[in-house]
C-alpha cells in the first residue's frame, strides 16, 4: 500500500504531500497537520497483510518508534505520535527542512567537526538507553537550512544492546560504515560498533569518499588515510579517524565521548592540574616528542612525588587507592592523547577488565594475561624493561610501566589502579 499526494489520515489530521524516500523498510512522506506544519510520516513498505512475517514486521516498526521516543535530544529527530490508517502503522515525527550531511560535498574540518560532535552528543544519549544505532552514516544526519545544526535520524536497525555481551543483531548495515562486527549475527557490541560508523562519516565528509569497507580490509585491502585524500587535514583529526576505523572492536574508543576527546582535546591547551602542586610540563613535553621511554620514567617520578615516597618500592596498595584524581586524570590524559589511544592508564583499565581482571583484585593467572596482552611477555617470560618495545609498534596498553626500575606494574598495583580508576571516572 502506498500513499499518494491528497490523501487523507486520521479522519484528517494528517494530509499526504508527496513521497518524500524510501529506503531498505520503509518509506517517507511529507505530510501537514490541521493548522498546515509539515511532519514527516515513516511507514513500512511492501507490507502484505496476508505475509506470515506481517505481524514482526509490524512490532519491529512500532519499537522503532519507542526507541525513538525515549532518546529525547536536540540533536535526535522527534516523534509526535504513532498512527494506525487501515492496517497500516505510520510513525509521525518533526519536519526537519535541510540537506542530508553526504550531499554537501567535502566540508572544511572545522565544520565537519562541529557537526559530528553535535551527532556525538545525540549517540551518547542513545547509547546511554541501551541502544545502538547500527547505521550511522552520512545520510542519516539532516543539516538544518541556515542553522547549522545536524539531527541524527533512521533508528530502524537499532537494537538494543548489552556490553561485551554476545547477542543475536540482524545482520542489517550500510558498507563502508559498517565494522567487521556488524556482518556477524552472533557478535559483541557496544558503543564502539557505532564510532566506527561515526569515524567512517568524518572521513567521507572530509574526503569526498567513502573508506574501504571493514570486510575488503580483512581481506587486505588497504585503508588510505583521509590525509592521502586530503592534505589539509590536521594530522590529529587524521590520527583520531584512523583510530574510529579500527578493524578490531577493543583497539576503538570504547566511547564516543572517549573518540570525540581524541579530535577535541587535542586542538587545545593541555589541562595540567595537579592537586599534590606538581609541574607536569616536562612529561607533556616528552610525550609530544614521542620520547616513550623517557615519558615513562618521569611519569613514575612524578607519580612517586606525589605519593611522597623515593622508591616504588616503598609503594604500597593504599598509596594507589588514595592517589589524586586530579593527577592520575592529568596523566591519564597527556598519555592517551599524545599516543592517540594506545597507551594510558585508562587504556590498561579497560584491558585488565577484558581480560578477567578485577578492581583491587589481584590473581597472578590474570596478571600473566594482562602482560600477555599488552606485549610484557613472550612465550611465557617476562620481558626485562629495556627489552619492552617504546614505540607505537606495540600492543595497545604496553605503556606506561610506572616502575622504571627494572619492573612493570605489579598486579596488585595495576588491580588497586583499576578501581582508582573508576572511582576517578576515568
Amino acid at each position: 500500500m502506498v500513499w499518494v499526494s491528497g490523501q487523507v489520515l486520521q479522519g484528517g489530521k494528517y494530509t499526504i504531500e508527496k513521497k518524500l524516500g524510501d529506503g531498505g523498510f520503509g518509506i517517507t512522506y511529507l505530510a501537514k497537520d490541521k493548522k498546515g506544519n509539515p511532519v514527516v510520516i515513516k511507514t513500512l513498505k511492501a507490507v502484505d497483510p496476508q505475509s506470515p512475517d506481517f505481524d514482526k514486521c509490524q512490532q519491529e516498526f512500532i519499537n522503532e518508534a519507542l526507541r525513538l521516543k525515549g532518546c529525547q535530544h536536540s540533536h535526535i529527530v522527534k516523534v509526535y505520535e504513532v498512527i494506525k490508517e487501515d492496517f497500516l502503522w505510520g510513525i509521525v515525527m518533526e519536519y526537519i527542512e535541510g540537506k542530508d550531511l553526504g550531499s554537501l560535498g567535502k566540508l572544511p574540518e572545522s565544520e565537519a567537526l562541529r557537526y559530528i560532535q553535535q551527532i556525538s552528543e545525540a549517540l551518547t544519549v542513545v547509547h546511554n538507553n541501551g541502544l545502538l544505532h547500527r547505521d550511522v552514516k552520512p545520510q542519516n544526519i539532516i543539516v538544518r537550512t541556515s542553522q547549522s545544526e545536524a539531527i541524527l535520524i533512521d533508528f530502524g536497525i537499532a537494537r538494543e544492546f548489552t556490553p561485551n555481551l554476545t547477542q543475536t543483531h540482524t545482520a542489517l548495515f550500510t558498507p563502508f560504515y559498517a565494522p567487521p562486527e556488524q556482518y556477524n549475527p552472533r557478535a559483541k557490541r557496544g558503543a564502539y560498533t557505532d564510532v566506527y560508523g561515526l569515524a567512517a562519516t568524518l572521513y567521507r565528509v572530509l574526503t569526498g569518499q567513502e573508506p574501504e569497507s571493514s570486510v575488503s580490509r580483512v581481506m587486505g585491502c588497504p585503508l588510505a588515510p583521509p590525509k592521502q585524500l586530503n592534505s589539509t587535514i590536521s594530522d590529529v583529526v587524521n590520527q583520531a579517524i584512523l583510530k574510529g576505523l579500527e578493524l578490531q572492536p577493543e583497539n576503538r574508543p570504547q566511547s564516543v565521548r572517549e573518540w570525540i576527546q581524541l579530535l577535541i582535546s587535542q586542538n587545545s591547551a593541555d589541562d595540567l592540574s595537579s592537586e599534590s602542586g606538581i609541574d607536569y610540563r616536562q612529561l607533556r613535553d616528552l610525550l609530544a616528542a614521542g620520547e616513550w621511554k623517557q615519558a615513562d620514567t618521569e611519569t613514575a617520578n612524578k607519580m612517586l612525588a606525589v605519593i611522597g615516597k623515593k622508591s616504588w618500592y616503598d609503594v604500597i596498595r593504599r598509596d594507589v587507592e588514595k592517589f589524586p584524581c586530579t593527577d592520575l586524570r592529568t596523566i591519564d590524559c597527556l598519555w592517551v592523547k599524545y599516543s592517540n589511544g594506545h597507551f594510558g592508564f585508562s587504556v590498561q583499565k579497560r584491558i585488565w577488565h577484558r581480560v578477567g581482571g578485577q578492581p583491587s583484585v589481584y590473581d597472578h593467572d590474570i596478571y600473566k594475561k594482562f602482560g600477555d596482552t599488552v606485549g610484557w611477555r613472550e612465550k611465557d617470560d617476562w620481558l626485562e624493561y629495556d627489552n619492552l618495545t617504546f614505540s607505537l609498534n606495540t600492543p595497545h596498553g604496553h605503556l606506561p610501566t610506572v616502575l622504571s626500575v627494572g619492573w612493570f606494574i605489579s598486579g596488585a598495583v595495576i588491580s588497586s589502579l583499576s578501581l582508582r580508576l573508576a572511582e576517578c571516572n576515568i
